[in-house]
């Protein structure tokens, strides 16, 4: 067995027999055990009681964190005209059409969100098996398939969010960084649960959240107690 790192080695004792805590108390001890020499992104993990194998289980959705994640996004918007120009005078780094689907087509990804308004969808539904698997498409569900393209570039570039379940059954995101403050990170938190609780699926039963657990890019997880990440 690999000889763990004294940094490593510290976190898991501070971590050690300290399972289902508050919200508070994780956010504390991932912070407090966050020594990379970066800024750690904090990130959650929820494991939910459902299929997504089952349309009726899936699990997808946005939520605009109060205090951003501390992430420089970068978005793509396909456009034309004056909605291109408005994308591209609320702040959007790629602008484009025909020209901007034959740059990712050859392999160019060079964005972090896509935006799309719903004439180009006919372009942008060509890079289905470009973008799907990176949880790049535009989705009306999630408003990146929009007129308002000013309203959803601010939104990306303000620190929202999207999420959708994995096959596993586990929704991932960042929500923050270590050199946030405890309270700016505990709201973000307890903004992100409560998104994800509102995503519940008809199909979903049993128990819908089994487990969360939070830690840093580089640190060890504390599992979170359910009803207290629910709380309000």
């Amino acid at each position: 067995m690999a000889k763990l790192g004294k940094r490593t080695a510290a976190a898991r004792e501070a971590f050690a027999g300290k399972e289902s805590v508050t919200v508070e108390e994780a956010v504390a001890l991932v912070k407090n055990n966050a020594t990379a020499k970066f800024d750690e992104t904090v990130e959650i993990a929820v494991q939910l009681g459902v299929d997504p194998r089952h349309a009726d289980q899936m699990v997808r959705g946005v939520v605009g964190l109060p205090n951003g994640t501390g992430k420089t996004v970068r978005v793509a918007v396909f456009a034309r005209g004056p909605k291109a120009e408005e994308a591209q005078a609320a702040g959007a780094d790629i602008v484009g059409a025909e020209d901007l689907m034959e740059t990712v087509q050859g392999g160019t990804i060079e964005f972090d969100r896509c935006i799309a308004t719903p004439d180009m969808m006919p372009i942008v539904g060509r890079l289905g098996k470009v973008l799907g698997p990176r949880n790049l498409m535009p989705n009306p569900k999630v408003g990146t398939v929009t007129m308002d393209v000013k309203a959803a570039v601010e939104a990306a570039k303000g620190g929202e969010v999207q999420f959708k379940v994995e096959k596993a059954g586990v929704v991932h995101a960042g929500l923050g960084k270590v050199s946030f403050d405890e309270g700016k990170l505990v709201e973000n938190v307890r903004a992100f649960m409560e998104a994800v609780l509102k995503a519940k699926p008809a199909g979903a039963k049993g128990a819908y959240v089994k487990k969360i657990a939070l830690s840093s890019t580089m640190g060890p997880g504390v599992t979170i107690d359910v009803d207290n990440a629910a709380a309000q």
